[in-house]
C-alpha cells in the first residue's frame, strides 16, 4: 500500500512519539514529518534513535529514555518541549514488549511484573508527563496503541493481554477527564503487524495471531500510521476516548 499524504496537514504542530526509532512509531514519525511536523522520538535503544533523527532529518529529535522510570519520562518532556519549541500538541505511545508465550500458571513473576510495567506503567507515565504541556496550550492529540489483544486476550500472553486491555481502560477514563479541554484521547487496537516485537514470539504465537485475522495477512507499519494520523490531527475534534480497530477483520466488537 502506498500511503497518499496531505501536505501541511501537521504544518506548525510538535509530536512526541515513544517507541519512535522502529516499527508503528517510526512509520507515524515519518508520516508527521512528511506533512509538516517536528517530532521528539522517544526509545530505549541510542542506536536507533540516531539512525531514525539521521532519516528523518532536521524536523526531528531523539530522547534516550526508559518508559518505566517516571523520573527520566518527566525530565523526557522537558527535554522534548524545549526541542519542539516549548510546546507539546500530540502524543503517540507505541513503546511495548510482549513478553514471554507461556501459560499463566508458568509465568515468569519478574516478566510479567516487567510487561506491566513498561506497556502500562510506561505508558501512564508518558501520559502523565505530557498532558501538563498540552492543557498549557489549549490543544493537545493523544493516541495511546493498544492492541486486539487486549479486547480478546490471546492465549499464553496473560501479561500482554491484561496490559493492553488497561492501556483500554486509561484512555476511555482520561479521555472523559479532558473532554472540555480540546484534547483528544483514543487508542488503536492493532492485530498483528509483522515489526521487531515479533522477534519476542514463539513462531507458534505468529502462527495463531495470524490464523484469527480474517483477511489472511498481518498488518503492515504504514496501516497503522495511518490509523493514527487522522487521530492526531485537527479533523478529530469530536471523537474521544474511543478504540480504533484496525485488524484486518479479526475483532469482534
Amino acid at each position: 500500500m502506498t500511503a497518499r499524504h496531505y501536505a501541511h496537514r501537521f504544518a506548525g504542530r510538535r509530536a512526541v512519539i515513544t517507541g519512535g526509532a522502529a516499527g508503528i512509531g517510526l512509520a507515524f514519525a515519518k508520516r508527521f514529518v512528511t506533512e509538516g511536523g517536528a517530532v521528539s522520538l522517544w526509545d530505549i535503544s541510542q542506536e536507533a534513535l540516531d539512525r531514525a533523527t539521521s532519516e528523518l532529518g532536521a524536523s526531528a529529535s531523539g530522547v534516550r529514555v526508559d518508559v518505566a522510570d517516571w523520573p527520566r519520562v518527566e525530565a523526557a518532556a522537558e527535554t522534548s518541549a524545549g526541542h519542539l519549541g516549548g510546546g507539546i500538541d500530540v502524543l503517540v505511545a507505541s513503546a511495548g514488549i510482549t513478553g514471554p508465550n507461556v501459560p499463566l500458571a508458568a509465568y515468569p513473576v519478574e516478566q510479567w511484573r516487567q510487561v506491566i510495567d513498561v506497556n502500562l506503567n510506561g505508558l501512564f507515565h508518558c501520559n502523565r508527563a505530557i498532558v501538563p504541556y498540552m492543557l498549557s496550550g489549549n490543544y493537545g492529540r493523544i493516541v495511546n496503541v493498544a492492541s486486539v489483544a487486549g479486547k480478546e486476550g490471546n492465549p499464553n500472553a496473560s501479561a500482554y493481554s491484561a496490559s493492553k486491555a488497561a492501556v483500554i481502560g486509561l484512555t476511555k477514563s482520561l479521555g472523559k477527564e479532558l473532554a472540555q479541554s480540546n484534547i483528544t484521547v483514543n487508542a488503536i487496537t492493532p492485530a498483528a503487524v509483522r515489526t521487531a516485537i515479533f522477534d519476542q514470539m514463539s513462531q507458534q504465537h505468529i502462527d495463531f495471531m495470524l490464523s484469527k485475522i480474517p483477511m489472511g495477512r498481518f498488518g503492515t507499519v504504514e496501516e497503522m500510521a495511518a490509523v493514527i494520523a487522522w487521530l492526531a490531527s485537527e479533523e478529530c475534534s469530536f471523537t474521544t476516548a474511543g478504540v480504533f480497530d484496525a485488524s484486518g477483520g479479526r475483532a469482534t466488537y
